[in-house]
């Protein structure tokens, strides 16, 4: 055995396992890696190779086995201090991956790639001036590599420069030309900062240098529909729609340009990744946009008995969260505790840092409703159901889940005719062009009392602001009947 093992070239062996286990080929690098293991000599690099495949396989709980023993036995290996961060990285251990990847980058400094990484787990936990030094040293070390570019300009916009963070994107841009990534990146972020006209100019640019993929055409359409362009918003939704037909981002934003019909809700990947990517900038941008629907719901409950009389509100349950708005509005009245639902994780990271939440969860609002049992006095849900077409669904389950007297308290985007007389939709709701849902007054009532909910305030109100014109809505406060 030892004559045999000293012709087996281990580090051509381990390229070999790491190139299939890049491809996908598990089926194929398993059986080579347990040959190897019994016929080459001990390495930290098979456990690596071992927990890299389940990873792949998706069998994390057997990958943080295998990374802790070899840790343990060889705890001065940054490749497996690096491996766990991304294990742990994926199991939501954001803390853990970054002590790893912490590690990493002091055990090997030279290794960008660990740098990125302790860089994008800072920006998850937070620490975005921190984030902005690890992917600047790795943007440093490598400045091709698209991904650390995109790295540092999200943390850049995390720390509130976006104008650092487009710097960023255009150098990347002209390091790495091919990079589609980077390319989309700079043009959400001129989407973000309602820099329109720079958003279709960008895309454009991309077009012509053939760098371009289903992402880029929905974010140009969004762009060109935003200043009004609304023929050639839907070309490029529709060129959006051939790369993609099955990206729900695209195929959402295709339907709000009244290309195919709309669905009865969102999709739930669509807001995530709308929410996710807004929620560094989303309370600045919402007050910039005159929002007053945390205004409003604190009106509305200065007139609830419970209030009124001096007693405490609550539990509440706040549906669609986000930054924590609706808390923050209320925090000087007597309500809660409070209970925040959303499906952004990076909004309720922010709405966390208000302290004035007892729980966050991290879901689908039908779902949790549908799935829980207990009985709330108050739900709220500001500016939420723009994301939903059809109410019956989640007005039935807000039914069931208040108690006896217990208020909804919601706002709606108003369906209205347009300057011809035309109202979009089945008359009851409609999909407004940037992707939320408008409904008609009538509607949202008629629904309202088919699910045992009493009107208690039903008032038209402006919501805020877009593009220096009002947004009508509708305030409405229900009570279970």
């Amino acid at each position: 055995m030892p004559e045999l093992q000293e012709t087996i070239d281990v580090s051509a062996l381990t390229t070999r396992i790491a190139r299939l286990i890049e491809a996908g080929r598990t089926g194929a690098a398993r059986p080579l890696l347990l040959a190897a293991r019994r016929i080459a000599p001990p390495s930290p690099l098979f456990p690596l190779l071992g927990a890299r495949v389940a990873m792949r396989e998706g069998r994390l709980d057997l990958a943080q086995a295998e990374l802790d023993v070899a840790i343990a036995e060889t705890p001065d290996h940054a490749g497996l201090r690096k491996c766990r961060a991304e294990l742990r990285q994926q199991t939501g251990d954001k803390v853990g991956a970054a002590a790893d990847a912490a590690e990493a980058m002091i055990l090997d400094r030279h290794d960008p790639s660990a740098k990125a990484l302790l860089g994008v787990l800072l920006l998850e936990l937070g620490r975005a001036v921190d984030a902005i030094a690890c992917l600047g040293e790795a943007v440093a070390a490598d400045p091709g590599h698209p991904a650390y570019r995109e790295g540092l300009a999200a943390a850049q916009q995390a720390a509130g420069d976006a104008d650092a963070a487009m710097a960023t994107l255009a150098a990347g841009i002209s390091d790495a030309p091919g990079s589609a990534a980077l390319r989309n990146a700079a043009t959400l972020l001129a989407v973000k900062q309602r820099n329109f006209n720079a958003a279709v100019r960008l895309a454009d640019k991309a077009c012509s240098d053939g760098i371009a993929d289903a992402f880029l055409f929905g974010l140009k359409g969004h762009a060109l529909s935003s200043l009004g362009r609304d023929a050639e918003a839907a070309d490029a939704y529709a060129e959006a729609l051939k790369l993609g037909p099955d990206d729900p981002y695209v195929r959402h934003m295709v339907a709000a340009s009244g290309q195919v019909s709309p669905g009865r809700r969102a999709p739930i990947d669509y807001v995530r990744t709308v929410f996710d990517g807004y929620a560094d900038s989303f309370d600045a941008h919402l007050i910039s946009l005159g929002y007053r629907v945390p205004g409003l719901i604190h009106a509305a409950l200065l007139r609830h008995p419970a209030v009124r009389s001096g007693e405490r509100l609550g539990p509440a349950l706040d549906l669609g969260c986000g930054t924590g708005l609706a808390a923050v509005a209320l925090s000087d009245l007597s309500i809660g505790p409070f209970v925040g639902v959303d499906l952004s994780s990076r909004m309720l990271a922010r709405a966390a840092a208000t302290r004035l939440y007892n729980e966050l969860r991290e879901a689908d609002i039908v779902q949790m409703l549908s799935e829980g049992t207990g009985a709330w006095p108050l739900i709220l849900a500001a500016d939420v159901l723009c994301y939903f077409g059809d109410l019956q669904e989640i007005f039935a389950h807000v039914s069931q889940r208040l108690n006896a007297k217990g208020w909804f308290v919601c706002s709606v985007e108003e369906l209205l005719p347009d300057m011809d007389g035309v109202v979009h939709g089945n008359g009851e709701w409609a999909l407004h062009r940037l992707g939320r849902y408008v409904h008609g007054l009538d509607y949202v009532t008629g629904v309202a009392r088919q699910m045992g909910l009493t009107v208690r305030t039903l008032e038209r109100q402006k919501l805020r602001y877009e593009a220096d014109a009002p947004v009508p809505g509708i305030f409405v406060v229900l009570e279970r009947a």
